[in-house]
């Protein structure tokens, strides 16, 4: 029998991966955590300096999914390996989902 082959564009990925550094960079730098988590009662400074802090670690994971995007894209084995390039750009959206997590999580904690 012949092999059936489930395939799909390497741009849904690469979308995907996109959409979720676009939310963890809004979210970083241009202020929507910030709105989210401090705007409370609590003294801005503190939930901003704590939330800095879980931004920094988030940025750990950031720049990992960044690094594996760019290999996806770049390394010629991955560009001519199909698997090669599906492993690798499933990773780099995890660790963008990770990324994205640590934010959402360490922002809870930082009300």
């Amino acid at each position: 029998m012949g092999r059936v082959r489930l395939g799909f564009s390497p741009i849904i990925p690469t979308i995907a991966g996109f959409l979720l550094a676009a939310l963890w960079g809004l979210s970083v730098f241009a202020g929507w955590g910030l709105e989210a988590f401090c705007a409370g009662g609590e003294a801005p400074a503190d939930c901003s300096r704590r939330l800095g802090t879980v931004s920094a670690v988030s940025g750990l994971f950031a720049v990992l999914a960044a690094c594996c995007t760019a290999a996806a894209w770049l390394v010629p084995r991955s560009r001519r390996d199909p698997a090669v390039f599906t492993r690798v750009m499933g990773a780099a959206v995890v660790v963008w989902v990770a990324a994205v997590a640590v934010l959402f999580v360490g922002g809870l904690l930082a009300k």
